[in-house]
């Protein structure tokens, strides 16, 4: 794709997401709803360490993307800059790749089903998140932010989730890791079809070497390791060497990237290893609120490959004023896990669309702990 090209797909990108703010009752000013509450007097609440994180990643978001495209710019190169987006390639847009898909997709959800409706007229942003090793997805896991409720649900779904795709029937091939093939859209096609055909709108993929970049340039990450994990195999690429010991550590980059990586000794398999990251993962953005946010955010860009625009990453942000640390709650996708190879993970639909309408009602339930359940954790 042309480099003409890019910016005209850019362009469109503005006026879709401009579209789409007026429509939820928003001007181009961010800064004034169109609809007004009603005055309150009530005494205004100190901001939270949450709120902090967020106004901080605009500014140094805006600071950083100012410095790139220099003083001269206009508002919409500003607003559709992908600080993301790497010179020497190309980064596919969800939006765009897949249109082609979208009524395939939307026939997944029964109109009859009270799901329907609430995914129809939800103000959420879905974001896939994505490690990847070489042509396969290490970790998958689905963002749903909930402008409205001020709420975020994170759904991880297991990498060795069967997913059959046409043409691919070796026994690997048939696992939901593979679909990835160096594309995202690949895979967010794959999950939004295991997930009741919600929308996803916007990716992110890091490979394990920028996440060693990123938990360094934090300071690393406190984490409780369960067991002692040791595990070695030279002929993986790169070669793996796994030797951590049992206990509360913080843990470098390096040694971040082999908690991740470790999956051959959780009784649960996979799925313990799906719990384990969840932990990492809510560790993480602890730390993140502890540390210079401006370090941090210029290595993310550095190393993390997303559709997200400058013009997105505002408006998701302003959404998220007044979210508190409580509200992010992550679930497991509903399972039933295979014991014998290849291990498969098989989604349960009837569990995987009530996991949905809970999430999109904004209410949650006490913890589920059946086999291939609902399991959520605040």
């Amino acid at each position: 794709m042309s480099r003409s090209e890019k910016k005209q797909r850019a362009l469109e990108r503005a006026e879709r997401t401009r579209q789409r703010e007026m429509q939820n009752g928003y001007t181009e000013d961010t800064s004034q709803p169109t609809l007004q509450s009603k005055a309150t007097t009530k005494t205004k609440k100190p901001a939270s360490a949450l709120q902090i994180f967020f106004k901080t990643f605009v500014i140094a978001f805006a600071v950083l993307t100012a410095i790139s495209l220099g003083a001269t710019s206009v508002y919409t190169k500003f607003m559709n800059f992908n600080p993301f987006e790497k010179e020497d390639q190309y980064t596919p847009i969800i939006v765009d790749e897949m249109d082609n898909d979208r009524e395939e997709l939307a026939s997944l959800v029964d109109e009859n089903s009270p799901l329907y409706n609430q995914i129809k007229d939800a103000d959420r942003a879905n974001v896939l998140l994505l490690g990847v090793n070489g042509n396969l997805t290490d970790t998958i896991m689905l963002v749903s932010f909930d402008r409205e409720n001020k709420k975020v649900d994170v759904i991880s779904i297991p990498r060795d989730t069967y997913y059959h795709r046409e043409g691919y029937n070796g026994l690997a091939e048939k696992k939901l890791n593979a679909a990835y093939k160096g594309n995202p859209v690949n895979t967010a096609k794959a999950v939004s079809k295991i997930l009741c055909g919600i929308p996803i709108n916007y990716y992110a993929v890091i490979k394990y070497e920028g996440v060693e970049n990123i938990v360094d340039s934090m300071g690393g990450v406190p984490v409780n390791i369960p067991f002692n994990m040791k595990y070695d195999d030279p002929y993986d690429k790169p070669p793996l060497h796994i030797n951590l010991k049992k206990g509360e550590q913080v843990l470098d980059g390096k040694h971040a990237v082999q908690f991740l990586r470790y999956r051959h000794g959780y009784t649960e398999g996979d799925m313990g290893r799906v719990k384990a990251q969840q932990e990492f993962m809510k560790s993480a953005f602890r730390q993140c609120l502890s540390f210079k946010l401006p370090t941090v955010t210029k290595t993310v860009f550095e190393n993390v490959d997303s559709d997200i625009t400058i013009g997105t990453a505002l408006s998701l942000a302003k959404g998220a004023a007044g979210i508190s640390s409580d509200s992010i709650t992550t679930y497991t996708m509903p399972n039933t896990l295979d014991p014998d190879p290849p291990f498969y993970v098989y989604p349960d639909a009837d569990g995987i669309e009530e996991m949905i309408i809970q999430i999109y009602s904004g209410k949650t339930s006490e913890e589920q702990t059946t086999d291939g359940a609902v399991s959520q954790e605040q």
